[in-house]
């Protein structure tokens, strides 16, 4: 008897553990068949470019899990910064997810620090002049040197969690511009803010501030696996 009820233990256990598996693998499945429907609708409603999907799909997610946290985010708008691409190419989207609209694509500049026309290195550290990757939060304005300017609240820890002690923020600068890449075959750089053009800058900070979330990707592994936005487990371990 003990050896016929050991056996129907595990094969309940073993049971178990197969459908909490396949619906695990079904969410997951979930989520990624709706980022990339939401990826085609926003293809074929606009005529801009869009980021890869692989960014695109890693951004949405980390929107959807600032979202699940009440009053974080104010309008479904996401800004995506992809610094695998170089500062000569339009590596900026403001995305109305609402409308499936492309508000913005555009230049944004990195710090000085982080690399030339390719930025390769990215610090959380004072004083480095380099850019921070991760998930934003944008906040309030101000009128600061640069003129209008969004101070962003870094959310991912060891990655951006200085940025408001940085003065990590979007602002104007002369060096955002096609005329500044066509004369020195790239833009200028920051010292570390996602700085964009003057002609544009008080539009974009006006459509992002107090509520909405920025993105500035690079393919770096250990963010991609320790992101505790992209990855809620990681909370988990001590």
């Amino acid at each position: 008897m003990m050896i016929k009820f050991i056996n129907r233990t595990f094969l309940v256990t073993i049971l178990l553990i197969s459908v909490t598996g396949m619906n695990h693998a079904v969410g997951k499945g979930d989520a990624s068949a709706a980022s990339h429907a939401l990826y085609t609708e926003l293809n074929d409603m606009n005529q801009a470019d869009l980021p890869s999907e692989e960014v695109f799909n890693i951004a949405f997610k980390g929107y959807k899990a600032l979202k699940t946290e009440p009053g974080t985010l104010k309008k479904d708008i996401i800004t995506v910064i992809d610094f695998s691409l170089p500062s000569t190419k339009k590596r900026l989207w403001i995305i109305d997810l609402n409308t499936k609209t492309v508000l913005f694509n555009d230049y944004v500049a990195h710090g000085r620090n982080s690399g030339d026309d390719m930025a390769v290195s990215f610090s959380n550290d004072s004083g480095s002049n380099m850019s921070s990757i991760g998930f934003y939060l944008t906040g309030e304005t101000y009128n600061g040197k640069h003129g209008l300017s969004l101070r962003l609240e870094g959310m991912e820890g060891e990655f951006n969690s200085n940025a408001r002690n940085r003065a990590i923020v979007m602002h104007g600068a002369d060096y955002v511009s096609a005329d500044f890449i066509e004369k020195y075959g790239r833009l200028g750089r920051s010292l570390g803010c996602p700085s964009v053009s003057m002609d544009i800058h008080e539009q974009v900070i006006n459509t992002i501030k107090e509520g909405t979330a920025l993105f500035i990707y690079y393919p770096d592994p250990v963010f991609l696996k320790k992101s505790q936005l992209l990855n809620p487990e990681t909370e988990l371990q001590v």
